[in-house]
């Protein structure tokens, strides 16, 4: 039985990508980076859905994979690799790939809605292809697909699938993956997030530990560490916030807080829109009601 890489286990960020004029803002990039590296995180995606990937052409996503790269040092970088043309898809793949990545985030094809069968074939060709492994994003709400249990566990056979980044919403699914063990289950809803954990998940890749990370990552070491009431403490402190970050579409919430922290202009490429005035002030008194909360020092 193929073992779970430890940089698997833990929170990852999903990297939202800063704008300035339309243009990816490098600058502030690199600021995220650097200040995320110190919060105890596992690890970065780069280019999931929270950081606009579909509104970024190929040359900008390699151009802000390299500098996550620079600027992340030892901590371990994920690249997402989304696309319907399976051609395109193994090309961009060969040239990511050649990257020091710790592994492809790769969602089914959207649109097709291919078989249970074309699903396995694709991530085993996938898996077949990359230098790196790869991790699985079960979203059937962005892909129009869900992947069967029975088919993850199938791919759970191949020696370069390690994980999956689990927003299928199926707590028997989770639980099926969690109880067979060939894959690192990572929580990707966050309103899930204890649970995924406390069922025996090892980690999770979601977006509202942009705010406060060191308290999602306090989280996580509580329920590894067994201290399940310090855990369900800190969960319900982070709820209100949480349920926030997906009051109006993801990432526009986290850029209206982080533009308030100065780390980033409130930008979003169109059709995103910025949020709601009454939603950003919500966002901050929310935000405000943690300023006190602190992670612990374990």
């Amino acid at each position: 039985m193929q073992g779970i890489e430890p940089f698997y286990r833990g929170i990852w960020l999903p990297l939202v990508t800063p704008f300035r004029n339309d243009v990816v803002d490098h600058a502030a990039l690199k600021q995220l980076v650097a200040h995320y590296c110190k919060s105890g995180i596992a690890g970065l995606v780069v280019c999931g859905s929270t950081g606009e990937a579909a509104a970024l052409d190929e040359s900008e996503q390699l151009a802000v994979l390299d500098t996550v790269l620079e600027e992340a040092g030892s901590l371990p970088v994920m690249m997402g690799l989304a696309g319907n043309n399976y051609r395109h898809v193994l090309e961009r793949l060969e040239r990511i790939a050649q990257r020091p990545l710790a592994g492809i985030l790769a969602p089914a094809p959207y649109y097709i809605r291919p078989s249970q069968a074309g699903l396995k074939d694709y991530f085993t060709a996938l898996a077949d292809h990359s230098r790196v492994p790869l991790v699985v994003y079960d979203i059937p709400y962005r892909t129009g697909v869900t992947l069967d249990t029975e088919t993850l566990l199938s791919l759970a056979g191949h020696g370069n699938i390690r994980g999956i980044k689990d927003c299928g919403g199926n707590a028997d699914k989770t639980q099926a993956l969690i109880s067979d063990g060939r894959l690192a289950v990572l929580a990707g809803e966050d309103h899930q997030l204890l649970s995924t954990l406390c069922l025996g998940g090892h980690g999770a890749i979601i977006a509202s530990a942009h705010i406060r990370p060191d308290l999602f990552v306090a989280l996580w070491r509580a329920v590894r560490d067994q201290r399940l009431r310090e855990a369900q403490g800190l969960f319900q402190r982070l709820t209100p916030l949480i349920r926030l970050m997906f009051a109006e579409p993801n990432p526009g919430p986290i850029k209206a807080l982080l533009s308030r922290q100065d780390w980033l202009e409130n930008e979003l490429r169109f059709p995103m829109m910025p949020v709601s005035a009454a939603l950003s002030e919500d966002l901050t008194v929310a935000f405000a009601a943690l300023d006190s909360l602190q992670a612990g020092a374990r």
